[in-house]
């Protein structure tokens, strides 16, 4: 009877419990999926007329048409290419209430009078207003699973979770963010676009020490995939050590005697963005070192003079800190050669 009584508790604990652990694991919108899905429809009672009899109605937006063209999704417009139909409704929702009541006769009467003749655009999905989850979901549309390129971890990325959406960084339609009708932004770009919200990573590029990032020799996406990893800080490898090592190969190791505690976090040492003190360094010598090494006397192998002398600069004789495959004369990893 014992043994029933503590299964049954046993099975009601895991049925409480599961969906809630459940819940954690996976990230939640502020308002439920289907909520921003409605905002992304458009007009219920509009019909889909295709871009070519919307513009042709008026030409109020043939600046932006151009731009589209000479973009990389302006391709996809071509039935030539092979790629998915992208046109101006996949976006902004049927158009026929937009170019309603707009003739020929009224075009021409606007002409005359020295203004373009515009389309009813409040009857559009309202783009700009509406939240940043709902305006990555119209291009998630497309950019999830089959898309080039493949959005697949956006939605559990920081940038998706901290109410950016894809239209902050890029502009479809225009040359405003991107300064080009191609919808990419050049990699010389993204440390300004970046440093837009990034203030305080800006700063420390400032600082006497630092990457090479506002020379434009070392970007942004070198490191971090702004459209979201499984990684933390959305770094493009696993560890931290992984990315850095992309450019520091020679210290990638492994060695045959290796600094402890160095072997996966370079930022145990090092400040990644930058700092006041040379390479990097989180702290200067030899007080960084002091943090785990005690202090000794330098006797050996030393000229008279300097017998019992302290020096402040551990790798002034520990050259190779990161690690080393050969002993040091005492026979031990003393990290000197």
């Amino acid at each position: 009877m014992t043994l029933i009584r503590n299964l049954f508790f046993l099975l009601t604990a895991v049925t409480i419990f599961l969906p809630g652990c459940e819940a954690l694991k996976t990230s939640q919108p502020i308002v439920p999926i289907k909520e921003y899905e409605k905002m992304i429809v458009g007009r219920l009672d509009a019909e889909y007329i295709g871009t070519q009899n919307c513009l042709s109605a008026c030409h109020y937006h043939d600046t932006i048409r151009r731009s589209l063209d000479a973009s990389t999704m302006g391709v996809q417009l071509s039935r030539k290419s092979g790629l998915p139909i992208v046109n101006c409704e996949s976006c902004h929702g049927p158009g026929s209430l937009a170019i309603e009541g707009i003739t020929p006769e009224k075009v021409e009467m606007d002409a005359k009078e020295g203004r373009q003749t515009a389309c009813n655009y409040k009857t559009f999905i309202d783009i700009k207003n509406i939240p940043a989850q709902a305006q990555s979901l119209i291009c998630l549309k497309c950019h999830t699973a089959n898309a080039t390129f493949n959005l697949h971890n956006w939605n559990a990325g920081v940038h998706a979770m901290s109410d950016v959406s894809c239209m902050d960084c890029h502009s479809i339609c225009s040359t405003f963010k991107t300064g080009s009708p191609d919808l990419k932004v050049k990699p010389r770009d993204t440390a300004e676009m970046c440093y837009k919200c990034h203030q305080e990573i800006k700063a420390e590029f400032s600082l006497p020490s630092h990457h090479p990032v506002p020379e434009k020799r070392v970007f942004c996406i070198d490191c971090h995939d702004p459209h979201g990893t499984t990684n933390d800080k959305s770094l493009r490898k696993a560890t931290v050590k992984e990315t850095c090592t992309q450019c520091h190969a020679e210290k990638e190791g492994p060695f045959v005697f290796e600094h402890a505690e160095n072997t996966e976090d370079c930022r145990t040492c090092h400040n990644h963005h930058g700092s006041v003190n040379n390479n990097l360094l989180t702290l200067r010598e030899p007080f960084l070192c002091l943090q785990c090494h005690s202090g000794h006397v330098a006797s050996r192998n030393l000229p008279k003079e300097f017998k019992g002398a302290f020096f402040t600069r551990c790798t002034g004789c520990h050259s190779q800190i990161h690690g080393t495959d050969l002993p040091s004369p005492s026979g031990k990893g003393r990290f000197i050669q």
